[in-house]
């Protein structure tokens, strides 16, 4: 069973193909040994390994593949639901019961996507800085702040960005979505 519009067809080709490709690929080239070249002053294993924890409480990756799948829920259970009960994809939008539960879906995933926005927020920022000022108080130091330089971090600022526009992308093509289904239930668009 696909979406029951075009934009929703557009979404899934988006959010399916390329977002997911995106990550898988570029994500690992970006990100994939950025722990290992993350050096701190001293450079010893134990204070790089700390300042990295604390620079990147979860990796990029982990929260983009969280992100990912998470906002997949809703669409997979509405989709499974009407799996269950024989729904044919045009009784989606002719049945206001369908109709609603599908809006409930969509909507659903503008509000995952928002909270994954704002997270994205508060763990990355909007800008990797080079250098990084780690409190290292806690491993008994003489200093408790120590510089760490992070590998790659114009790189790893765009890839933000990148996530950040697709974060929107999504939201954008959700909210039309409804809009679309909003405007064939009111008659001013026909039914596929």
């Amino acid at each position: 069973l696909r979406p029951p519009t075009v934009i929703g067809q557009f979404h899934t080709l988006f959010f399916g193909s390329i977002r997911m490709f995106f990550l898988g690929v570029l994500g690992f080239a970006v990100y994939g040994n950025e722990a290992l070249h993350f050096s701190c002053d001293p450079d010893k294993r134990e204070v790089n390994l700390f300042c990295y924890n604390q620079f990147r409480p979860i990796t990029p990756q982990v929260f983009w593949a969280l992100q990912l799948v998470i906002v997949l829920v809703p669409g997979a259970f509405f989709h499974l639901c009407a799996a269950c009960k024989s729904i044919k994809q045009e009784d989606i939008l002719q049945k206001s019961s369908y109709t609603g539960f599908y809006i409930f879906s969509v909507f659903l995933r503008i509000v995952l996507e928002v909270v994954a926005f704002w997270l994205q927020i508060q763990l990355f920022g909007f800008k990797v800085n080079a250098i990084y000022m780690c409190d290292v108080g806690a491993l008994e130091k003489k200093f408790n702040i120590t510089r760490c330089m992070v590998p790659e971090h114009f790189e790893k600022t765009i890839f933000l960005i990148a996530m950040y526009t697709f974060t929107v992308i999504t939201v954008i093509l959700c909210v039309a979505e409804i809009f679309e289904i909003s405007c064939r239930r009111l008659g001013f668009l026909k039914t596929q």
